[in-house]
């Protein structure tokens, strides 16, 4: 499918694999809209854009915060008032915390993390879901994870929670809006790297990260699934690096 024309909205855009794939999609001539919860970031974001090759005026920023479900709709309606229109929906946004573990974690910390990742991706989808609708033809994928599809020790019950609801989510979605033209995938990614290793207890060295999966590898990842024909729908996309860490022993990478 040429995305030429076409209008993608992608959360979590002022780094790693939202802004890889914001990146993509305006190659592919979409008029992308990133968003995320800093505007310094967001406007930082928009020039790197252009300097990886999207096209000049093609990316441009709205800030928010998805776990915010009154601005959430607000942006949404803004989006869609002056660019008419959503089809392409990447929920990217996303978090963890050092503090993940079910002996130090807290009910705070759990909150935060299903705030953005699983609630936030919910109230972009709802935003835009009736124009989709109403036009009968719409995309929405949803950056989860690896760890919900395959559950291991690495990264804490709450981001394996909302990964895995954000993989319900997606099913959910393809179950009641197929009939409606929709379709929506869950992108399972295994490790990428990219700067929310940062937040990890202890930080991978230079050399784990140049043989994890890298952001431009998951840009033309989004815009591949976003590339298929209007009745095609990739339920689940499942990639990880050939050395995948989580295989080799996630418990003692968290640990060491």
């Amino acid at each position: 499918m040429k995305l030429t024309g076409k209008v993608a909205w992608v959360t979590g855009g002022g780094s790693g694999i939202g802004l890889a794939g914001a990146v993509e999609l305006a190659k592919a001539g979409a008029r992308v809209v990133i968003s995320g919860r800093e505007a310094a970031k967001l406007d930082e974001a928009v020039k790197d854009a252009e300097r990886r090759g999207a096209p000049k005026g093609m990316v441009s920023a709205m800030p928010l915060d998805v776990a915010d479900k009154a601005a959430v709709a607000k942006v949404a309606e803004q989006i869609q008032s002056e660019l008419k229109r959503v089809d392409i929906l990447v929920n990217s946004a996303g978090v963890n915390f050092p503090k993940r573990f079910w002996t130090e974690t807290d009910a705070d910390t759990f909150e935060k993390v299903v705030a953005i990742n699983l609630n936030g991706a919910t109230f972009c989808t709802l935003a835009v879901l009736k124009g989709m609708q109403a036009r009968r033809e719409g995309t929405v994928i949803n950056v989860a994870s690896f760890a919900g599809w395959h559950f291991s020790y690495l990264t804490g019950p709450a981001y394996i929670a909302s990964k895995a609801g954000m993989m319900a989510l997606s099913h959910s979605f393809n179950i009641e809006e197929c009939v409606n033209g929709l379709r929506a995938t869950a992108l399972c990614p295994g490790e990428v790297a990219t700067p929310i290793l940062k937040k990890r207890p202890v930080e991978p060295s230079a050399e784990e990260k140049a043989r994890m999966l890298q952001e431009d590898e998951m840009g033309k990842t989004i815009r591949f699934i976003a590339e298929m024909p209007p009745h095609v729908c990739i339920n689940e996309l499942v990639i990880t690096p050939v050395w995948n860490r989580i295989y080799v022993g996630g418990a003692d990478i968290a640990r060491k």
